[in-house]
């Protein structure tokens, strides 16, 4: 027995699950979207996929609808795949196990991919149901969204024709998104030297943080593990010597890290000193990030002795400083708009390896100047210590449209249906809106979807009635696309 077999809309939550049972993470799309040609076939629908592994699905306009704009339905095939540090789950080989929580759709210990999921069972529900009015469809499904849009900065667009774009790739019902971010994942690196010591070694964590979306989460004040891991360390470096050996922390560049490790070595008569400076250290960042994280916990573990290579001093010392000088979180609010954040930034991702210090940050800004500003900020940083420094998945931002039809069309809809108004705003996010508005400039686009809470994050959820809501928003913007 399936488990979401019972939910309403069937064909929706059927394909959706089917779409979890597929590995999909980012890089590890190849069997997603194999599905994804197999279902064109089997439903006679003319498709591509091109290079970078994205997948485009025609369907012809139903009766009475020919002469209507053609529509684009766009999501992407990818998820952020995150879990619990005790979840045994494999994402390159494992689908997901999926459980039903009252209203919510829920994964066990991992992020569930609503975020994009949801996007690709709508469409494939409606490209396999004939009896539905809708005008002319081009589906455009995209690859590796996740990071950096890689797949939509590839995709060419020669034979798409289409007017309107509904983007489906946003995760607050009733709000219709106009206008979003621009920005581009930095990649830093640090060549390490090494040298023979023996110590005690002591295993340092931070976790128990809240984590999120580096985008729409950043204004919410929530702990960076990989920067509290960094204060942790020079806090201690002011008392103790000690050695670094490795350290760790964070999987995507795009997700606030909720945890964060590392091992270093100290002499064997200063451990005990050490563990009880830790956990003051703990009782300090907790009263510091209340309200917002309620379940910090920084704490050390003793291993015993340990003879093996630690980096030198200098080495440890420039790590050290780019952990505390790196900028984090939001940079800039946005003056013009109350509340909304202008510019931001994210530690995403740090590791060691035997021979490289390694960071991974995700940098956000409706201002393209800004955008480059901080880019050549952390540049200047990584390079001061001798580190490499390179960006990838550039995206661009996405103006409002002040004469958009479509958000017309979908504001009357919307009163119609559900007796308000939607409410209309732009995101301190990326979205692919951008790429195919620079690629489309004559494009009318609107971004919208159904109730997704603390996507990126193991805690990820998604409301299965407003799924069902948004379900026949759509179906009831698609008839009303006629002229």
């Amino acid at each position: 027995m399936k488990i979401l077999e019972n939910l309403e809309p069937k064909s929706v939550f059927s394909y959706f699950e089917e779409i979890c049972s597929i590995p999909h993470g980012s890089k590890n799309t190849e069997k997603i979207a194999d599905y994804l040609v197999e279902f064109a076939k089997e439903h006679h629908l003319t498709h591509r996929r091109d290079e970078a592994g994205n997948v485009i699905i025609w369907k012809k306009a139903s009766a009475g609808y020919e002469d209507a704009p053609v529509t684009m339905l766009q999501g992407h095939m990818d998820m952020v795949c995150a879990k619990n540090a005790s979840t045994d789950h494999d994402f390159k080989s494992q689908g997901l196990s999926l459980f039903v929580e009252g209203d919510f759709i829920q994964a066990r210990g991992t992020s569930l991919g609503g975020d994009d999921g949801i996007a690709i069972a709508y469409a494939l529900a409606i490209l396999s149901d004939d009896s539905l009015k809708h005008p002319a469809l081009e589906v455009v499904i995209t690859n590796d969204e996740e990071i950096g849009m890689l797949g939509a900065a590839k995709l060419d667009t020669e034979d798409l024709k289409s007017k309107y774009l509904l983007n489906i790739d946003s995760e607050e019902e009733g709000i219709l998104l106009s206008s979003c971010a621009g920005g581009l994942t930095a990649v830093c690196s640090l060549g390490l030297k090494r040298r023979e010591l023996y110590g005690e070694k002591v295993d340092l964590f931070v976790k128990g943080l809240t984590g999120g979306h580096s985008g729409t989460d950043i204004e919410k004040g929530r702990g960076n593990a990989n920067h509290i891991f960094g204060q942790l360390l020079r806090h201690l470096k002011r008392s103790f010597d000690f050695d670094l050996l490795h350290l760790q922390g964070g999987s995507q560049d795009n997700a606030i890290p909720r945890e964060a490790e590392g091992s270093v070595l100290v002499a064997k008569d200063k451990v005990c000193q050490f563990l009880k400076e830790v956990e003051q250290f703990q009782f300090i960042l907790q009263e510091e990030c209340r309200p917002v994280e309620t379940s910090l916990s920084i704490y050390g573990e003793g291993k015993g002795s340990f003879a093996g290579e630690a980096m030198t001093e200098t080495t440890m010392e420039k790590v050290l400083f780019l952990l505390e000088a790196l900028p984090d979180g939001i940079q800039k609010m946005d003056f013009h708009t109350k509340g909304f954040v202008k510019t931001s930034l994210n530690l995403g991702v740090m590791e060691t390896s035997d021979e490289t210090f390694s960071m991974k940050l995700s940098l956000r800004s409706s201002s393209p100047y800004e955008k480059n500003q901080l880019s050549y900020k952390l540049r200047s940083l990584i390079q001061i210590v001798g580190g490499q420094y390179k960006t990838q998945g550039d995206y661009p931002s996405w103006s409002y449209n002040e004469n958009s039809h479509l958000r017309t069309i979908m504001i009357q809809i919307y009163k119609e249906m559900f007796g308000k108004e939607p409410t209309i705003m732009g995101i301190h996010a990326g979205l692919e809106c951008g790429i195919f508005y620079k690629k489309m400039p004559k494009l009318d686009i609107v971004s919208f979807g159904p109730d997704i809470f603390d996507a990126h994050s193991p805690r990820e959820r998604m409301s299965i009635a407003s799924v069902k809501r948004t379900w026949d928003y759509l179906l009831n913007i698609l008839e009303n696309i006629k002229s």
